[in-house]
Parts: structure tokens; C-alpha cells; sequence
């Protein structure tokens, strides 16, 4: 029998998120716009990443859209004007950057940082900003009616929340050209093919499967699966035998954990682990 839901106050109706047998669940909630980032959702959704990333009651985080759509990204209409009140003084080229870069480190650069399993289920569209929080996080589900594009030549813009970093080593420099310059729809079957996401699942399945794939890391070796998420980072930044030494080290510290003796020990009682972060 599952634990019962935990609903968390995220300060706005635009964001919900609730923790259910240690998965948090983050659902962008404003379908109307598909679910495209605001001035409450935004803010909402840095302060969400953060406590569940912290929360030791947390295991696993997964990020959603309500209705059919992830996230379309920036609201398109309210670009090309003064950010704001009307009234407000306007911001220097240095501030904005300034800005700009203190909200992606936040977002997009915080959902990297966390060091739980994430994954993102996309119910459809992931673009633009939409599309770089759903390459932030580990895994990607997609509805098969899913699809996602970077939008930005479209919009006259050169991309932003990290997105050429995660496309460049997601499916490599070629196709996150093409992906980037071009701006095209690419629906799921292609997003699987490509890399951009893990798996395909039929629309009235995804919240199902997305959350029990949620819920069976949640209930792994959180310790473990930690000195994975080191390992698999080092890999794109370090050398080979550097990353030997630091893989050595981390598999020694989780051999000395609580949770491998009890994997071990479920291994020969053929029976299911009970980990429990220790």
C-alpha cells in the first residue's frame, strides 16, 4: 500500500507539487498558455527544484505539465518589451545579463545540481526554455503525441537556460545544430531515435508509468544513486583514468553503506531490498 499524498504549498495555483511514496511530482498548471513560464510559475518552480532536492523525504523528482503540454517555454507575447511594471526604470545591457544569468543558474542550473534522480514527463509540446528544463533533468518519458522544438530562430533568439550544452551532449554537435538553427518540430518516435528522450509511452499511460519509474528510483540506494550522478558528470568533463580513480573511490564508500548489505542480503533471501539511505 502506497503513502498517502503530501501536498506542498508552492505560493501560486500555477505550480502544484505534492510528494507520494518519496516522489515529488512538480506540475507546470497553466495548460491554457501550455504551461509557458511566468512571472509566479518561474520564481515558483526555482523554490520547488530547491526544497525538493533538499528534502531528505524526497527520492525522486518528477516534473510534469498539466493538460497536454510540458512547456512552451518563454510567453512569446510578452517578449520584445520593457520587463515589468511599466513604471519600473529600464535595465542596463549588464543588468540584464546579470538577471538572465542568476534565473538560469537557478532553474535550469539548480535541477542539473540536484543529486536525485529527476525525470521529466512530457504529455506533449517541450519548447524553447520548455525544452532546456526537460534536458535538464535525467530521464525524459514522452507521450507518443509529444513533441518538442528549440523555437528560438524562430523568435530571433540564440537560446538560453543551458540548452545548447544539454543538446550538444545529449545528441552531439551535428544534431544540435540542425536541431537549434532550424527550429523544426521533432515529434516523439524522432525525439527516441535521436536520444532526446528515453522512452515512448502511449498518452493515456505516461503519468502512470513515468510516476512508478519515478517511484522505483525513489526507492533505490539513495547514496548509490548519488556516486552515479557524480560518475555519469565526470565523465563529460574529466579524463579517463581520473574518472577510474574517482569511480573507485565512490563504489568503496557505497560498499561500506547499510544499503549494500541489505541488497546483498535480498539478493540471497531472493526478495525485494528495503533501502534505507544509509
Amino acid at each position: 500500500m502506497g503513502q498517502a499524498e503530501v501536498i506542498k504549498d508552492t505560493g501560486t495555483e500555477e505550480l502544484l507539487c505534492s510528494v507520494r511514496d518519496r516522489v515529488a511530482t512538480i506540475t507546470l498548471n497553466r495548460p491554457q498558455a501550455r504551461n509557458s513560464l511566468s512571472d509566479n510559475l518561474s520564481p515558483a518552480l526555482r523554490t520547488m527544484i530547491k526544497v525538493c532536492g533538499n528534502d531528505p523525504d524526497v527520492g525522486a523528482i518528477l516534473i510534469t505539465g498539466a493538460g497536454d503540454a510540458f512547456c512552451a517555454g518563454g510567453d512569446v507575447k510578452g517578449m520584445g518589451g520593457k520587463s515589468g511594471s511599466s513604471n519600473a526604470p529600464e535595465l542596463s545591457f549588464e543588468q540584464k545579463v546579470a538577471r538572465l544569468q542568476e534565473r538560469q543558474r537557478t532553474l535550469t542550473g539548480a535541477l542539473v545540481a540536484v543529486r536525485k534522480p529527476t525525470i521529466a514527463a512530457l504529455p506533449g509540446p517541450a519548447a524553447g526554455a520548455g525544452l532546456s528544463i526537460a534536458l535538464a533533468c535525467d530521464l525524459r518519458i514522452a507521450a507518443e503525441s509529444a513533441f518538442v522544438s528549440t523555437g528560438y530562430m524562430k523568435v530571433g533568439l540564440s537560446g538560453d537556460y543551458g540548452i545548447t550544452w544539454l543538446l550538444t551532449r545529449l545528441v552531439g554537435t551535428a544534431r544540435a545544430r540542425e536541431l537549434m538553427f532550424l527550429s523544426e518540430k521533432i515529434d516523439a518516435k524522432r525525439c527516441e531515435a535521436l536520444g532526446l528522450v528515453n522512452r515512448v509511452v502511449p498518452d493515456d499511460r505516461l503519468r502512470e508509468e513515468t510516476f512508478a519509474l519515478a517511484k522505483s528510483l525513489a526507492e533505490g540506494p539513495s547514496i548509490a544513486l548519488e556516486a552515479m550522478k557524480n560518475n555519469l558528470d565526470d565523465a563529460l568533463e574529466i579524463d579517463f583514468l581520473t574518472s577510474l580513480d574517482r569511480e573507485a573511490a565512490r563504489l568503496v564508500r557505497a560498499a561500506a553503506t547499510a544499503d549494500h548489505r541489505e541488497a546483498v542480503q535480498a539478493f540471497v533471501q531472493k526478495r525485494k531490498p528495503q533501502f534505507s539511505g544509509s
